[in-house]
C-alpha cells in the first residue's frame, strides 16, 4: 500500500483536474459519496442515532456537506455545525454548502468562542460524530478557537468518524499540530497518508480505510511514489520455497560477532532468532570467557571463542582470526552486547572496512559508529543499521525529539548520506532505502518494548540474507515477521511480561501462515 504526503496527494488531485479533466466537484462528491457508504456501513446499527457534522471552511468541510447531504438522503438524523465564517467558504465547497438549505438540515454556526459555549449544550446530544473541520493541508498549530472545538468533542467520548485526515493531525509527521481530533475511524480519499501510518498518528487515525474517489491509476502510478505501508500481501509475495531436497548448506551460514560479559543474553537471542527465521548455519563469535555460558544456552547454533580483553570484551587484533571466521559465510550479524571498548571499537570499524559481506549493525556496533559514521562510507558490501531513536539521535548528533519529530526524513537523509539501508525502530518501523524508498511497518505491539527484542529483530534480518534474500527485502520481511511473531506471542500472553523469546518461538508459525498463504 502507498503512502502520500500532503503535497503529493495535492499535487496527484490537482493532476487529475487540470490533465486529466475530471472536476474538482466531482472528486468532492465521490468523496463525500463513499465516506457516507463507509459512514453506513460503519454503523449500520446506529444510524437512528443523532449525528453531528463538525465541518470548517475549507475542502475538508466541503466534504463533510457531501456527506450530511448522503446520510440526509439515507434517512438519518443529522446535524451540521459550522466552526468557520460561511464568507470564508469558496469553490466547490460552498456550492455544496447551498446544497443543503433545501434540505433543512439543521445547520448551527459557531465560528467564534462565544457561539460555541452557547451550543454545547447540543453538541452534547449528539451521539456520533464527523470530523471534517480541517484537511490534510494543514501547516500551522490548530488556531485557538478551533483547538477548543477539537478538545471538547473529543471530551464528548463518542464515536468519531474522520474524514480523510484526524483535524489537526500533520498528515506527513502524524504529529499533532497542537492538538488533533482522536478518531475511531477514519476514511482517507485516494490514498492513506503516512503520518496515519505513524505513531502517534496512527492512534489518532483509528481504524482507516481508503476511499476510492475516480482518481485515475495511470496518474497515482506517475506520481512515482516511494513511501509503502507493509503488507502480509507484500510479504508473502517475498518468500522463497524450500525444495523437498534441501539441506543446511543451502540455507546459508551466519557469523554473529556479539556479546562480553554480563550481556551474553544479546548474543544468544541473536543467534537462536536467525535459527528461527530458517537459516542453515548459526556460528556465534564471542569472548573465550563467556563461551561456556553461550554454549549452554546455543543447542543448534555453534560458537567460536575468542581472545578478550581484561574487560571479557573481543580484542581489536582478532580481525584476522575473524576474517579467517567469515571464509564461508553469508551474512554478518555484529554489535549485540559486543561492549563499548576502544579494542572493539577499532574492530568494528575495520571490519566495515574490509567485510565484503552483508553487515546487520546493532546496538554497541551502532554506539561506536556514532563516534566516527564516516566510516561507513568506505564499506565494500551492503550494511543495515538497525537503530532505535535515541541510537539514531547518536548517529545524527541530535537529541531524540528531534528524531521523533520527523522520522522518515531522519532516516532517509541517513540511508542516503552514508548508502546504507536504515532501520529506525518502533512502534511503525521506518525502513529508509539508499535510493529514497521507504516503508512503514505494519505489525508490532507495545509488550515488544523489553530487552532483547532488539536482539531478535538482528537475528531474523541476518538470518534472511544468509538464506539468499537480498539485504533490502531481507530488511523488510524481518522487520514484519518480527512484528508479526510479537503481535502472536502477545495474543497467547498478553503485552505484559512479553519477552524476547516469546517473539523467537513464535516466529516459525508466523512464517508458516505467509508459506501457507503463498501456496494457495
Amino acid at each position: 500500500m502507498y503512502l502520500v504526503s500532503a503535497e503529493q496527494m495535492r499535487l496527484i488531485d490537482k493532476t487529475t483536474i487540470e490533465e486529466f479533466g475530471i472536476p474538482g466537484r466531482i472528486l468532492m462528491e465521490n468523496a463525500g459519496r463513499e465516506a457516507a457508504k463507509i459512514f453506513a456501513k460503519t454503523f449500520e446499527k446506529s444510524l437512528n442515532k443523532k449525528i453531528a457534522v463538525a465541518a470548517g471552511a475549507g475542502n475538508n468541510g466541503g466534504d463533510g456537506f457531501v456527506i450530511a447531504r448522503c446520510l440526509n438522503a439515507y434517512g438519518c438524523d443529522v446535524t451540521l455545525f459550522l466552526f468557520s465564517n460561511p464568507k470564508k467558504i469558496k469553490g466547490e465547497a460552498k456550492d455544496n454548502l447551498k446544497l443543503l438549505q433545501p434540505l433543512n438540515i439543521p445547520t448551527i454556526i459557531a465560528d467564534t468562542p462565544e457561539k460555541f459555549n452557547n451550543h454545547k449544550k447540543i453538541m452534547d446530544t449528539a451521539d456520533i460524530w464527523i470530523d471534517a473541520i480541517l484537511g490534510t493541508g494543514l501547516k500551522y498549530q490548530v488556531k485557538e478557537h478551533i483547538k477548543n472545538v477539537i478538545e471538547y468533542i473529543n471530551s464528548l467520548k463518542k464515536p468519531i468518524f474522520a474524514i480523510d485526515i484526524s483535524s489537526g493531525l500533520n498528515s506527513d509527521t502524524g504529529l499533532p499540530n497542537g492538538t488533533s481530533i482522536i478518531a475511531d475511524y477514519t476514511v482517507a480519499f485516494g490514498l492513506a497518508k503516512t503520518g496515519q501510518k505513524l505513531y502517534p498518528g496512527a492512534k489518532y487515525t483509528g481504524k482507516l480505510k481508503v476511499a476510492d474517489i475516480g482518481i485515475p491509476p495511470h496518474i497515482i502510478k506517475k506520481a512515482s511514489l516511494k513511501t509503502q505501508l507493509i503488507t502480509a500481501d507484500y510479504i508473502k509475495s517475498k518468500f522463497l520455497q524450500k525444495e523437498p531436497d534441501t539441506h543446511k548448506g543451502d540455507c546459508g551460514h551466519l557469523l554473529v560477532i556479539a556479546g562480553s560479559a554480563g550481556k551474553t543474553g544479546a548474543a544468544i537471542l541473536t543467534a537462536k532468532a536467525a535459527v528461527r527465521s530458517g537459516t542453515g548455519l548459526v556460528t556465534i563469535a564471542i569472548p573465550k570467557s563467556i563461551n561456556p555460558i553461550v554454549e549452554s544456552c546455543v543447542t543448534e547454533a555453534m560458537t567460536y571463542p575468542l581472545p578478550e580483553t581484561s574487560k571479557k570484551t573481543i580484542k581489536a587484533n582478532t580481525f584476522n582470526i575473524i576474517k579467517k571466521l567469515l571464509k564461508g559465510k553469508n551474512c554478518i550479524a555484529i554489535g549485540p552486547g559486543l561492549g563499548t571498548e576502544n579494542n572493539t571499537k577499532k574492530l568494528i570499524y575495520r571490519l566495515i572496512e574490509d567485510a565484503t559481506l552483508p553487515m546487520v549493525i546493532d546496538a554497541d556496533a551502532l554506539n561506536a559508529i556514532s563516534g566516527n559514521p564516516e566510516v561507513l562510507k568506505k564499506a565494500k558490501a551492503p550494511l543495515i543499521l538497525t537503530p532505535h531513536p535515541k541510537e539514531m539521535a547518536r548517529l545524527i548528533k541530535k537529541d531524540t525529539s528531534y528524531v521523533c519529530k520527523d522520522k522518515i526524513n531522519a532516516a532517509k537523509n541517513f540511508a542516503g548520506k552514508y548508502n546504507a539501508i536504515l532501520i529506525l525502530k518502533g512502534a511503525g518501523t521506518v525502513i529508509a532505502m539508499p535510493n529514497g524508498s521507504v516503508f512503514i511497518n505494519s505489525t508490532g505491539n507495545q509488550g515488544m518494548a523489553s530487552g532483547g527484542t532488539g536482539d531478535v529483530l538482528t537475528g531474523i534480518i541476518a538470518g534472511f540474507i544468509s538464506q539468499g534474500y537480498t539485504p533490502d527485502i531481507s530488511a523488510i520481511m524481518g522487520v514484519y515477521m518480527h512484528g508479526a511473531a510479537g503481535d502472536a506471542a502477545a495474543c497467547k500472553k498478553g503485552f505484559v511480561g512479553l519477552i524476547a523469546s516469546d517473539i523467537i518461538e513464535a516466529l516459525p508459525y508466523e512464517i508458516k501462515k505467509l508459506e501457507h498463504r503463498l501456496n494457495i
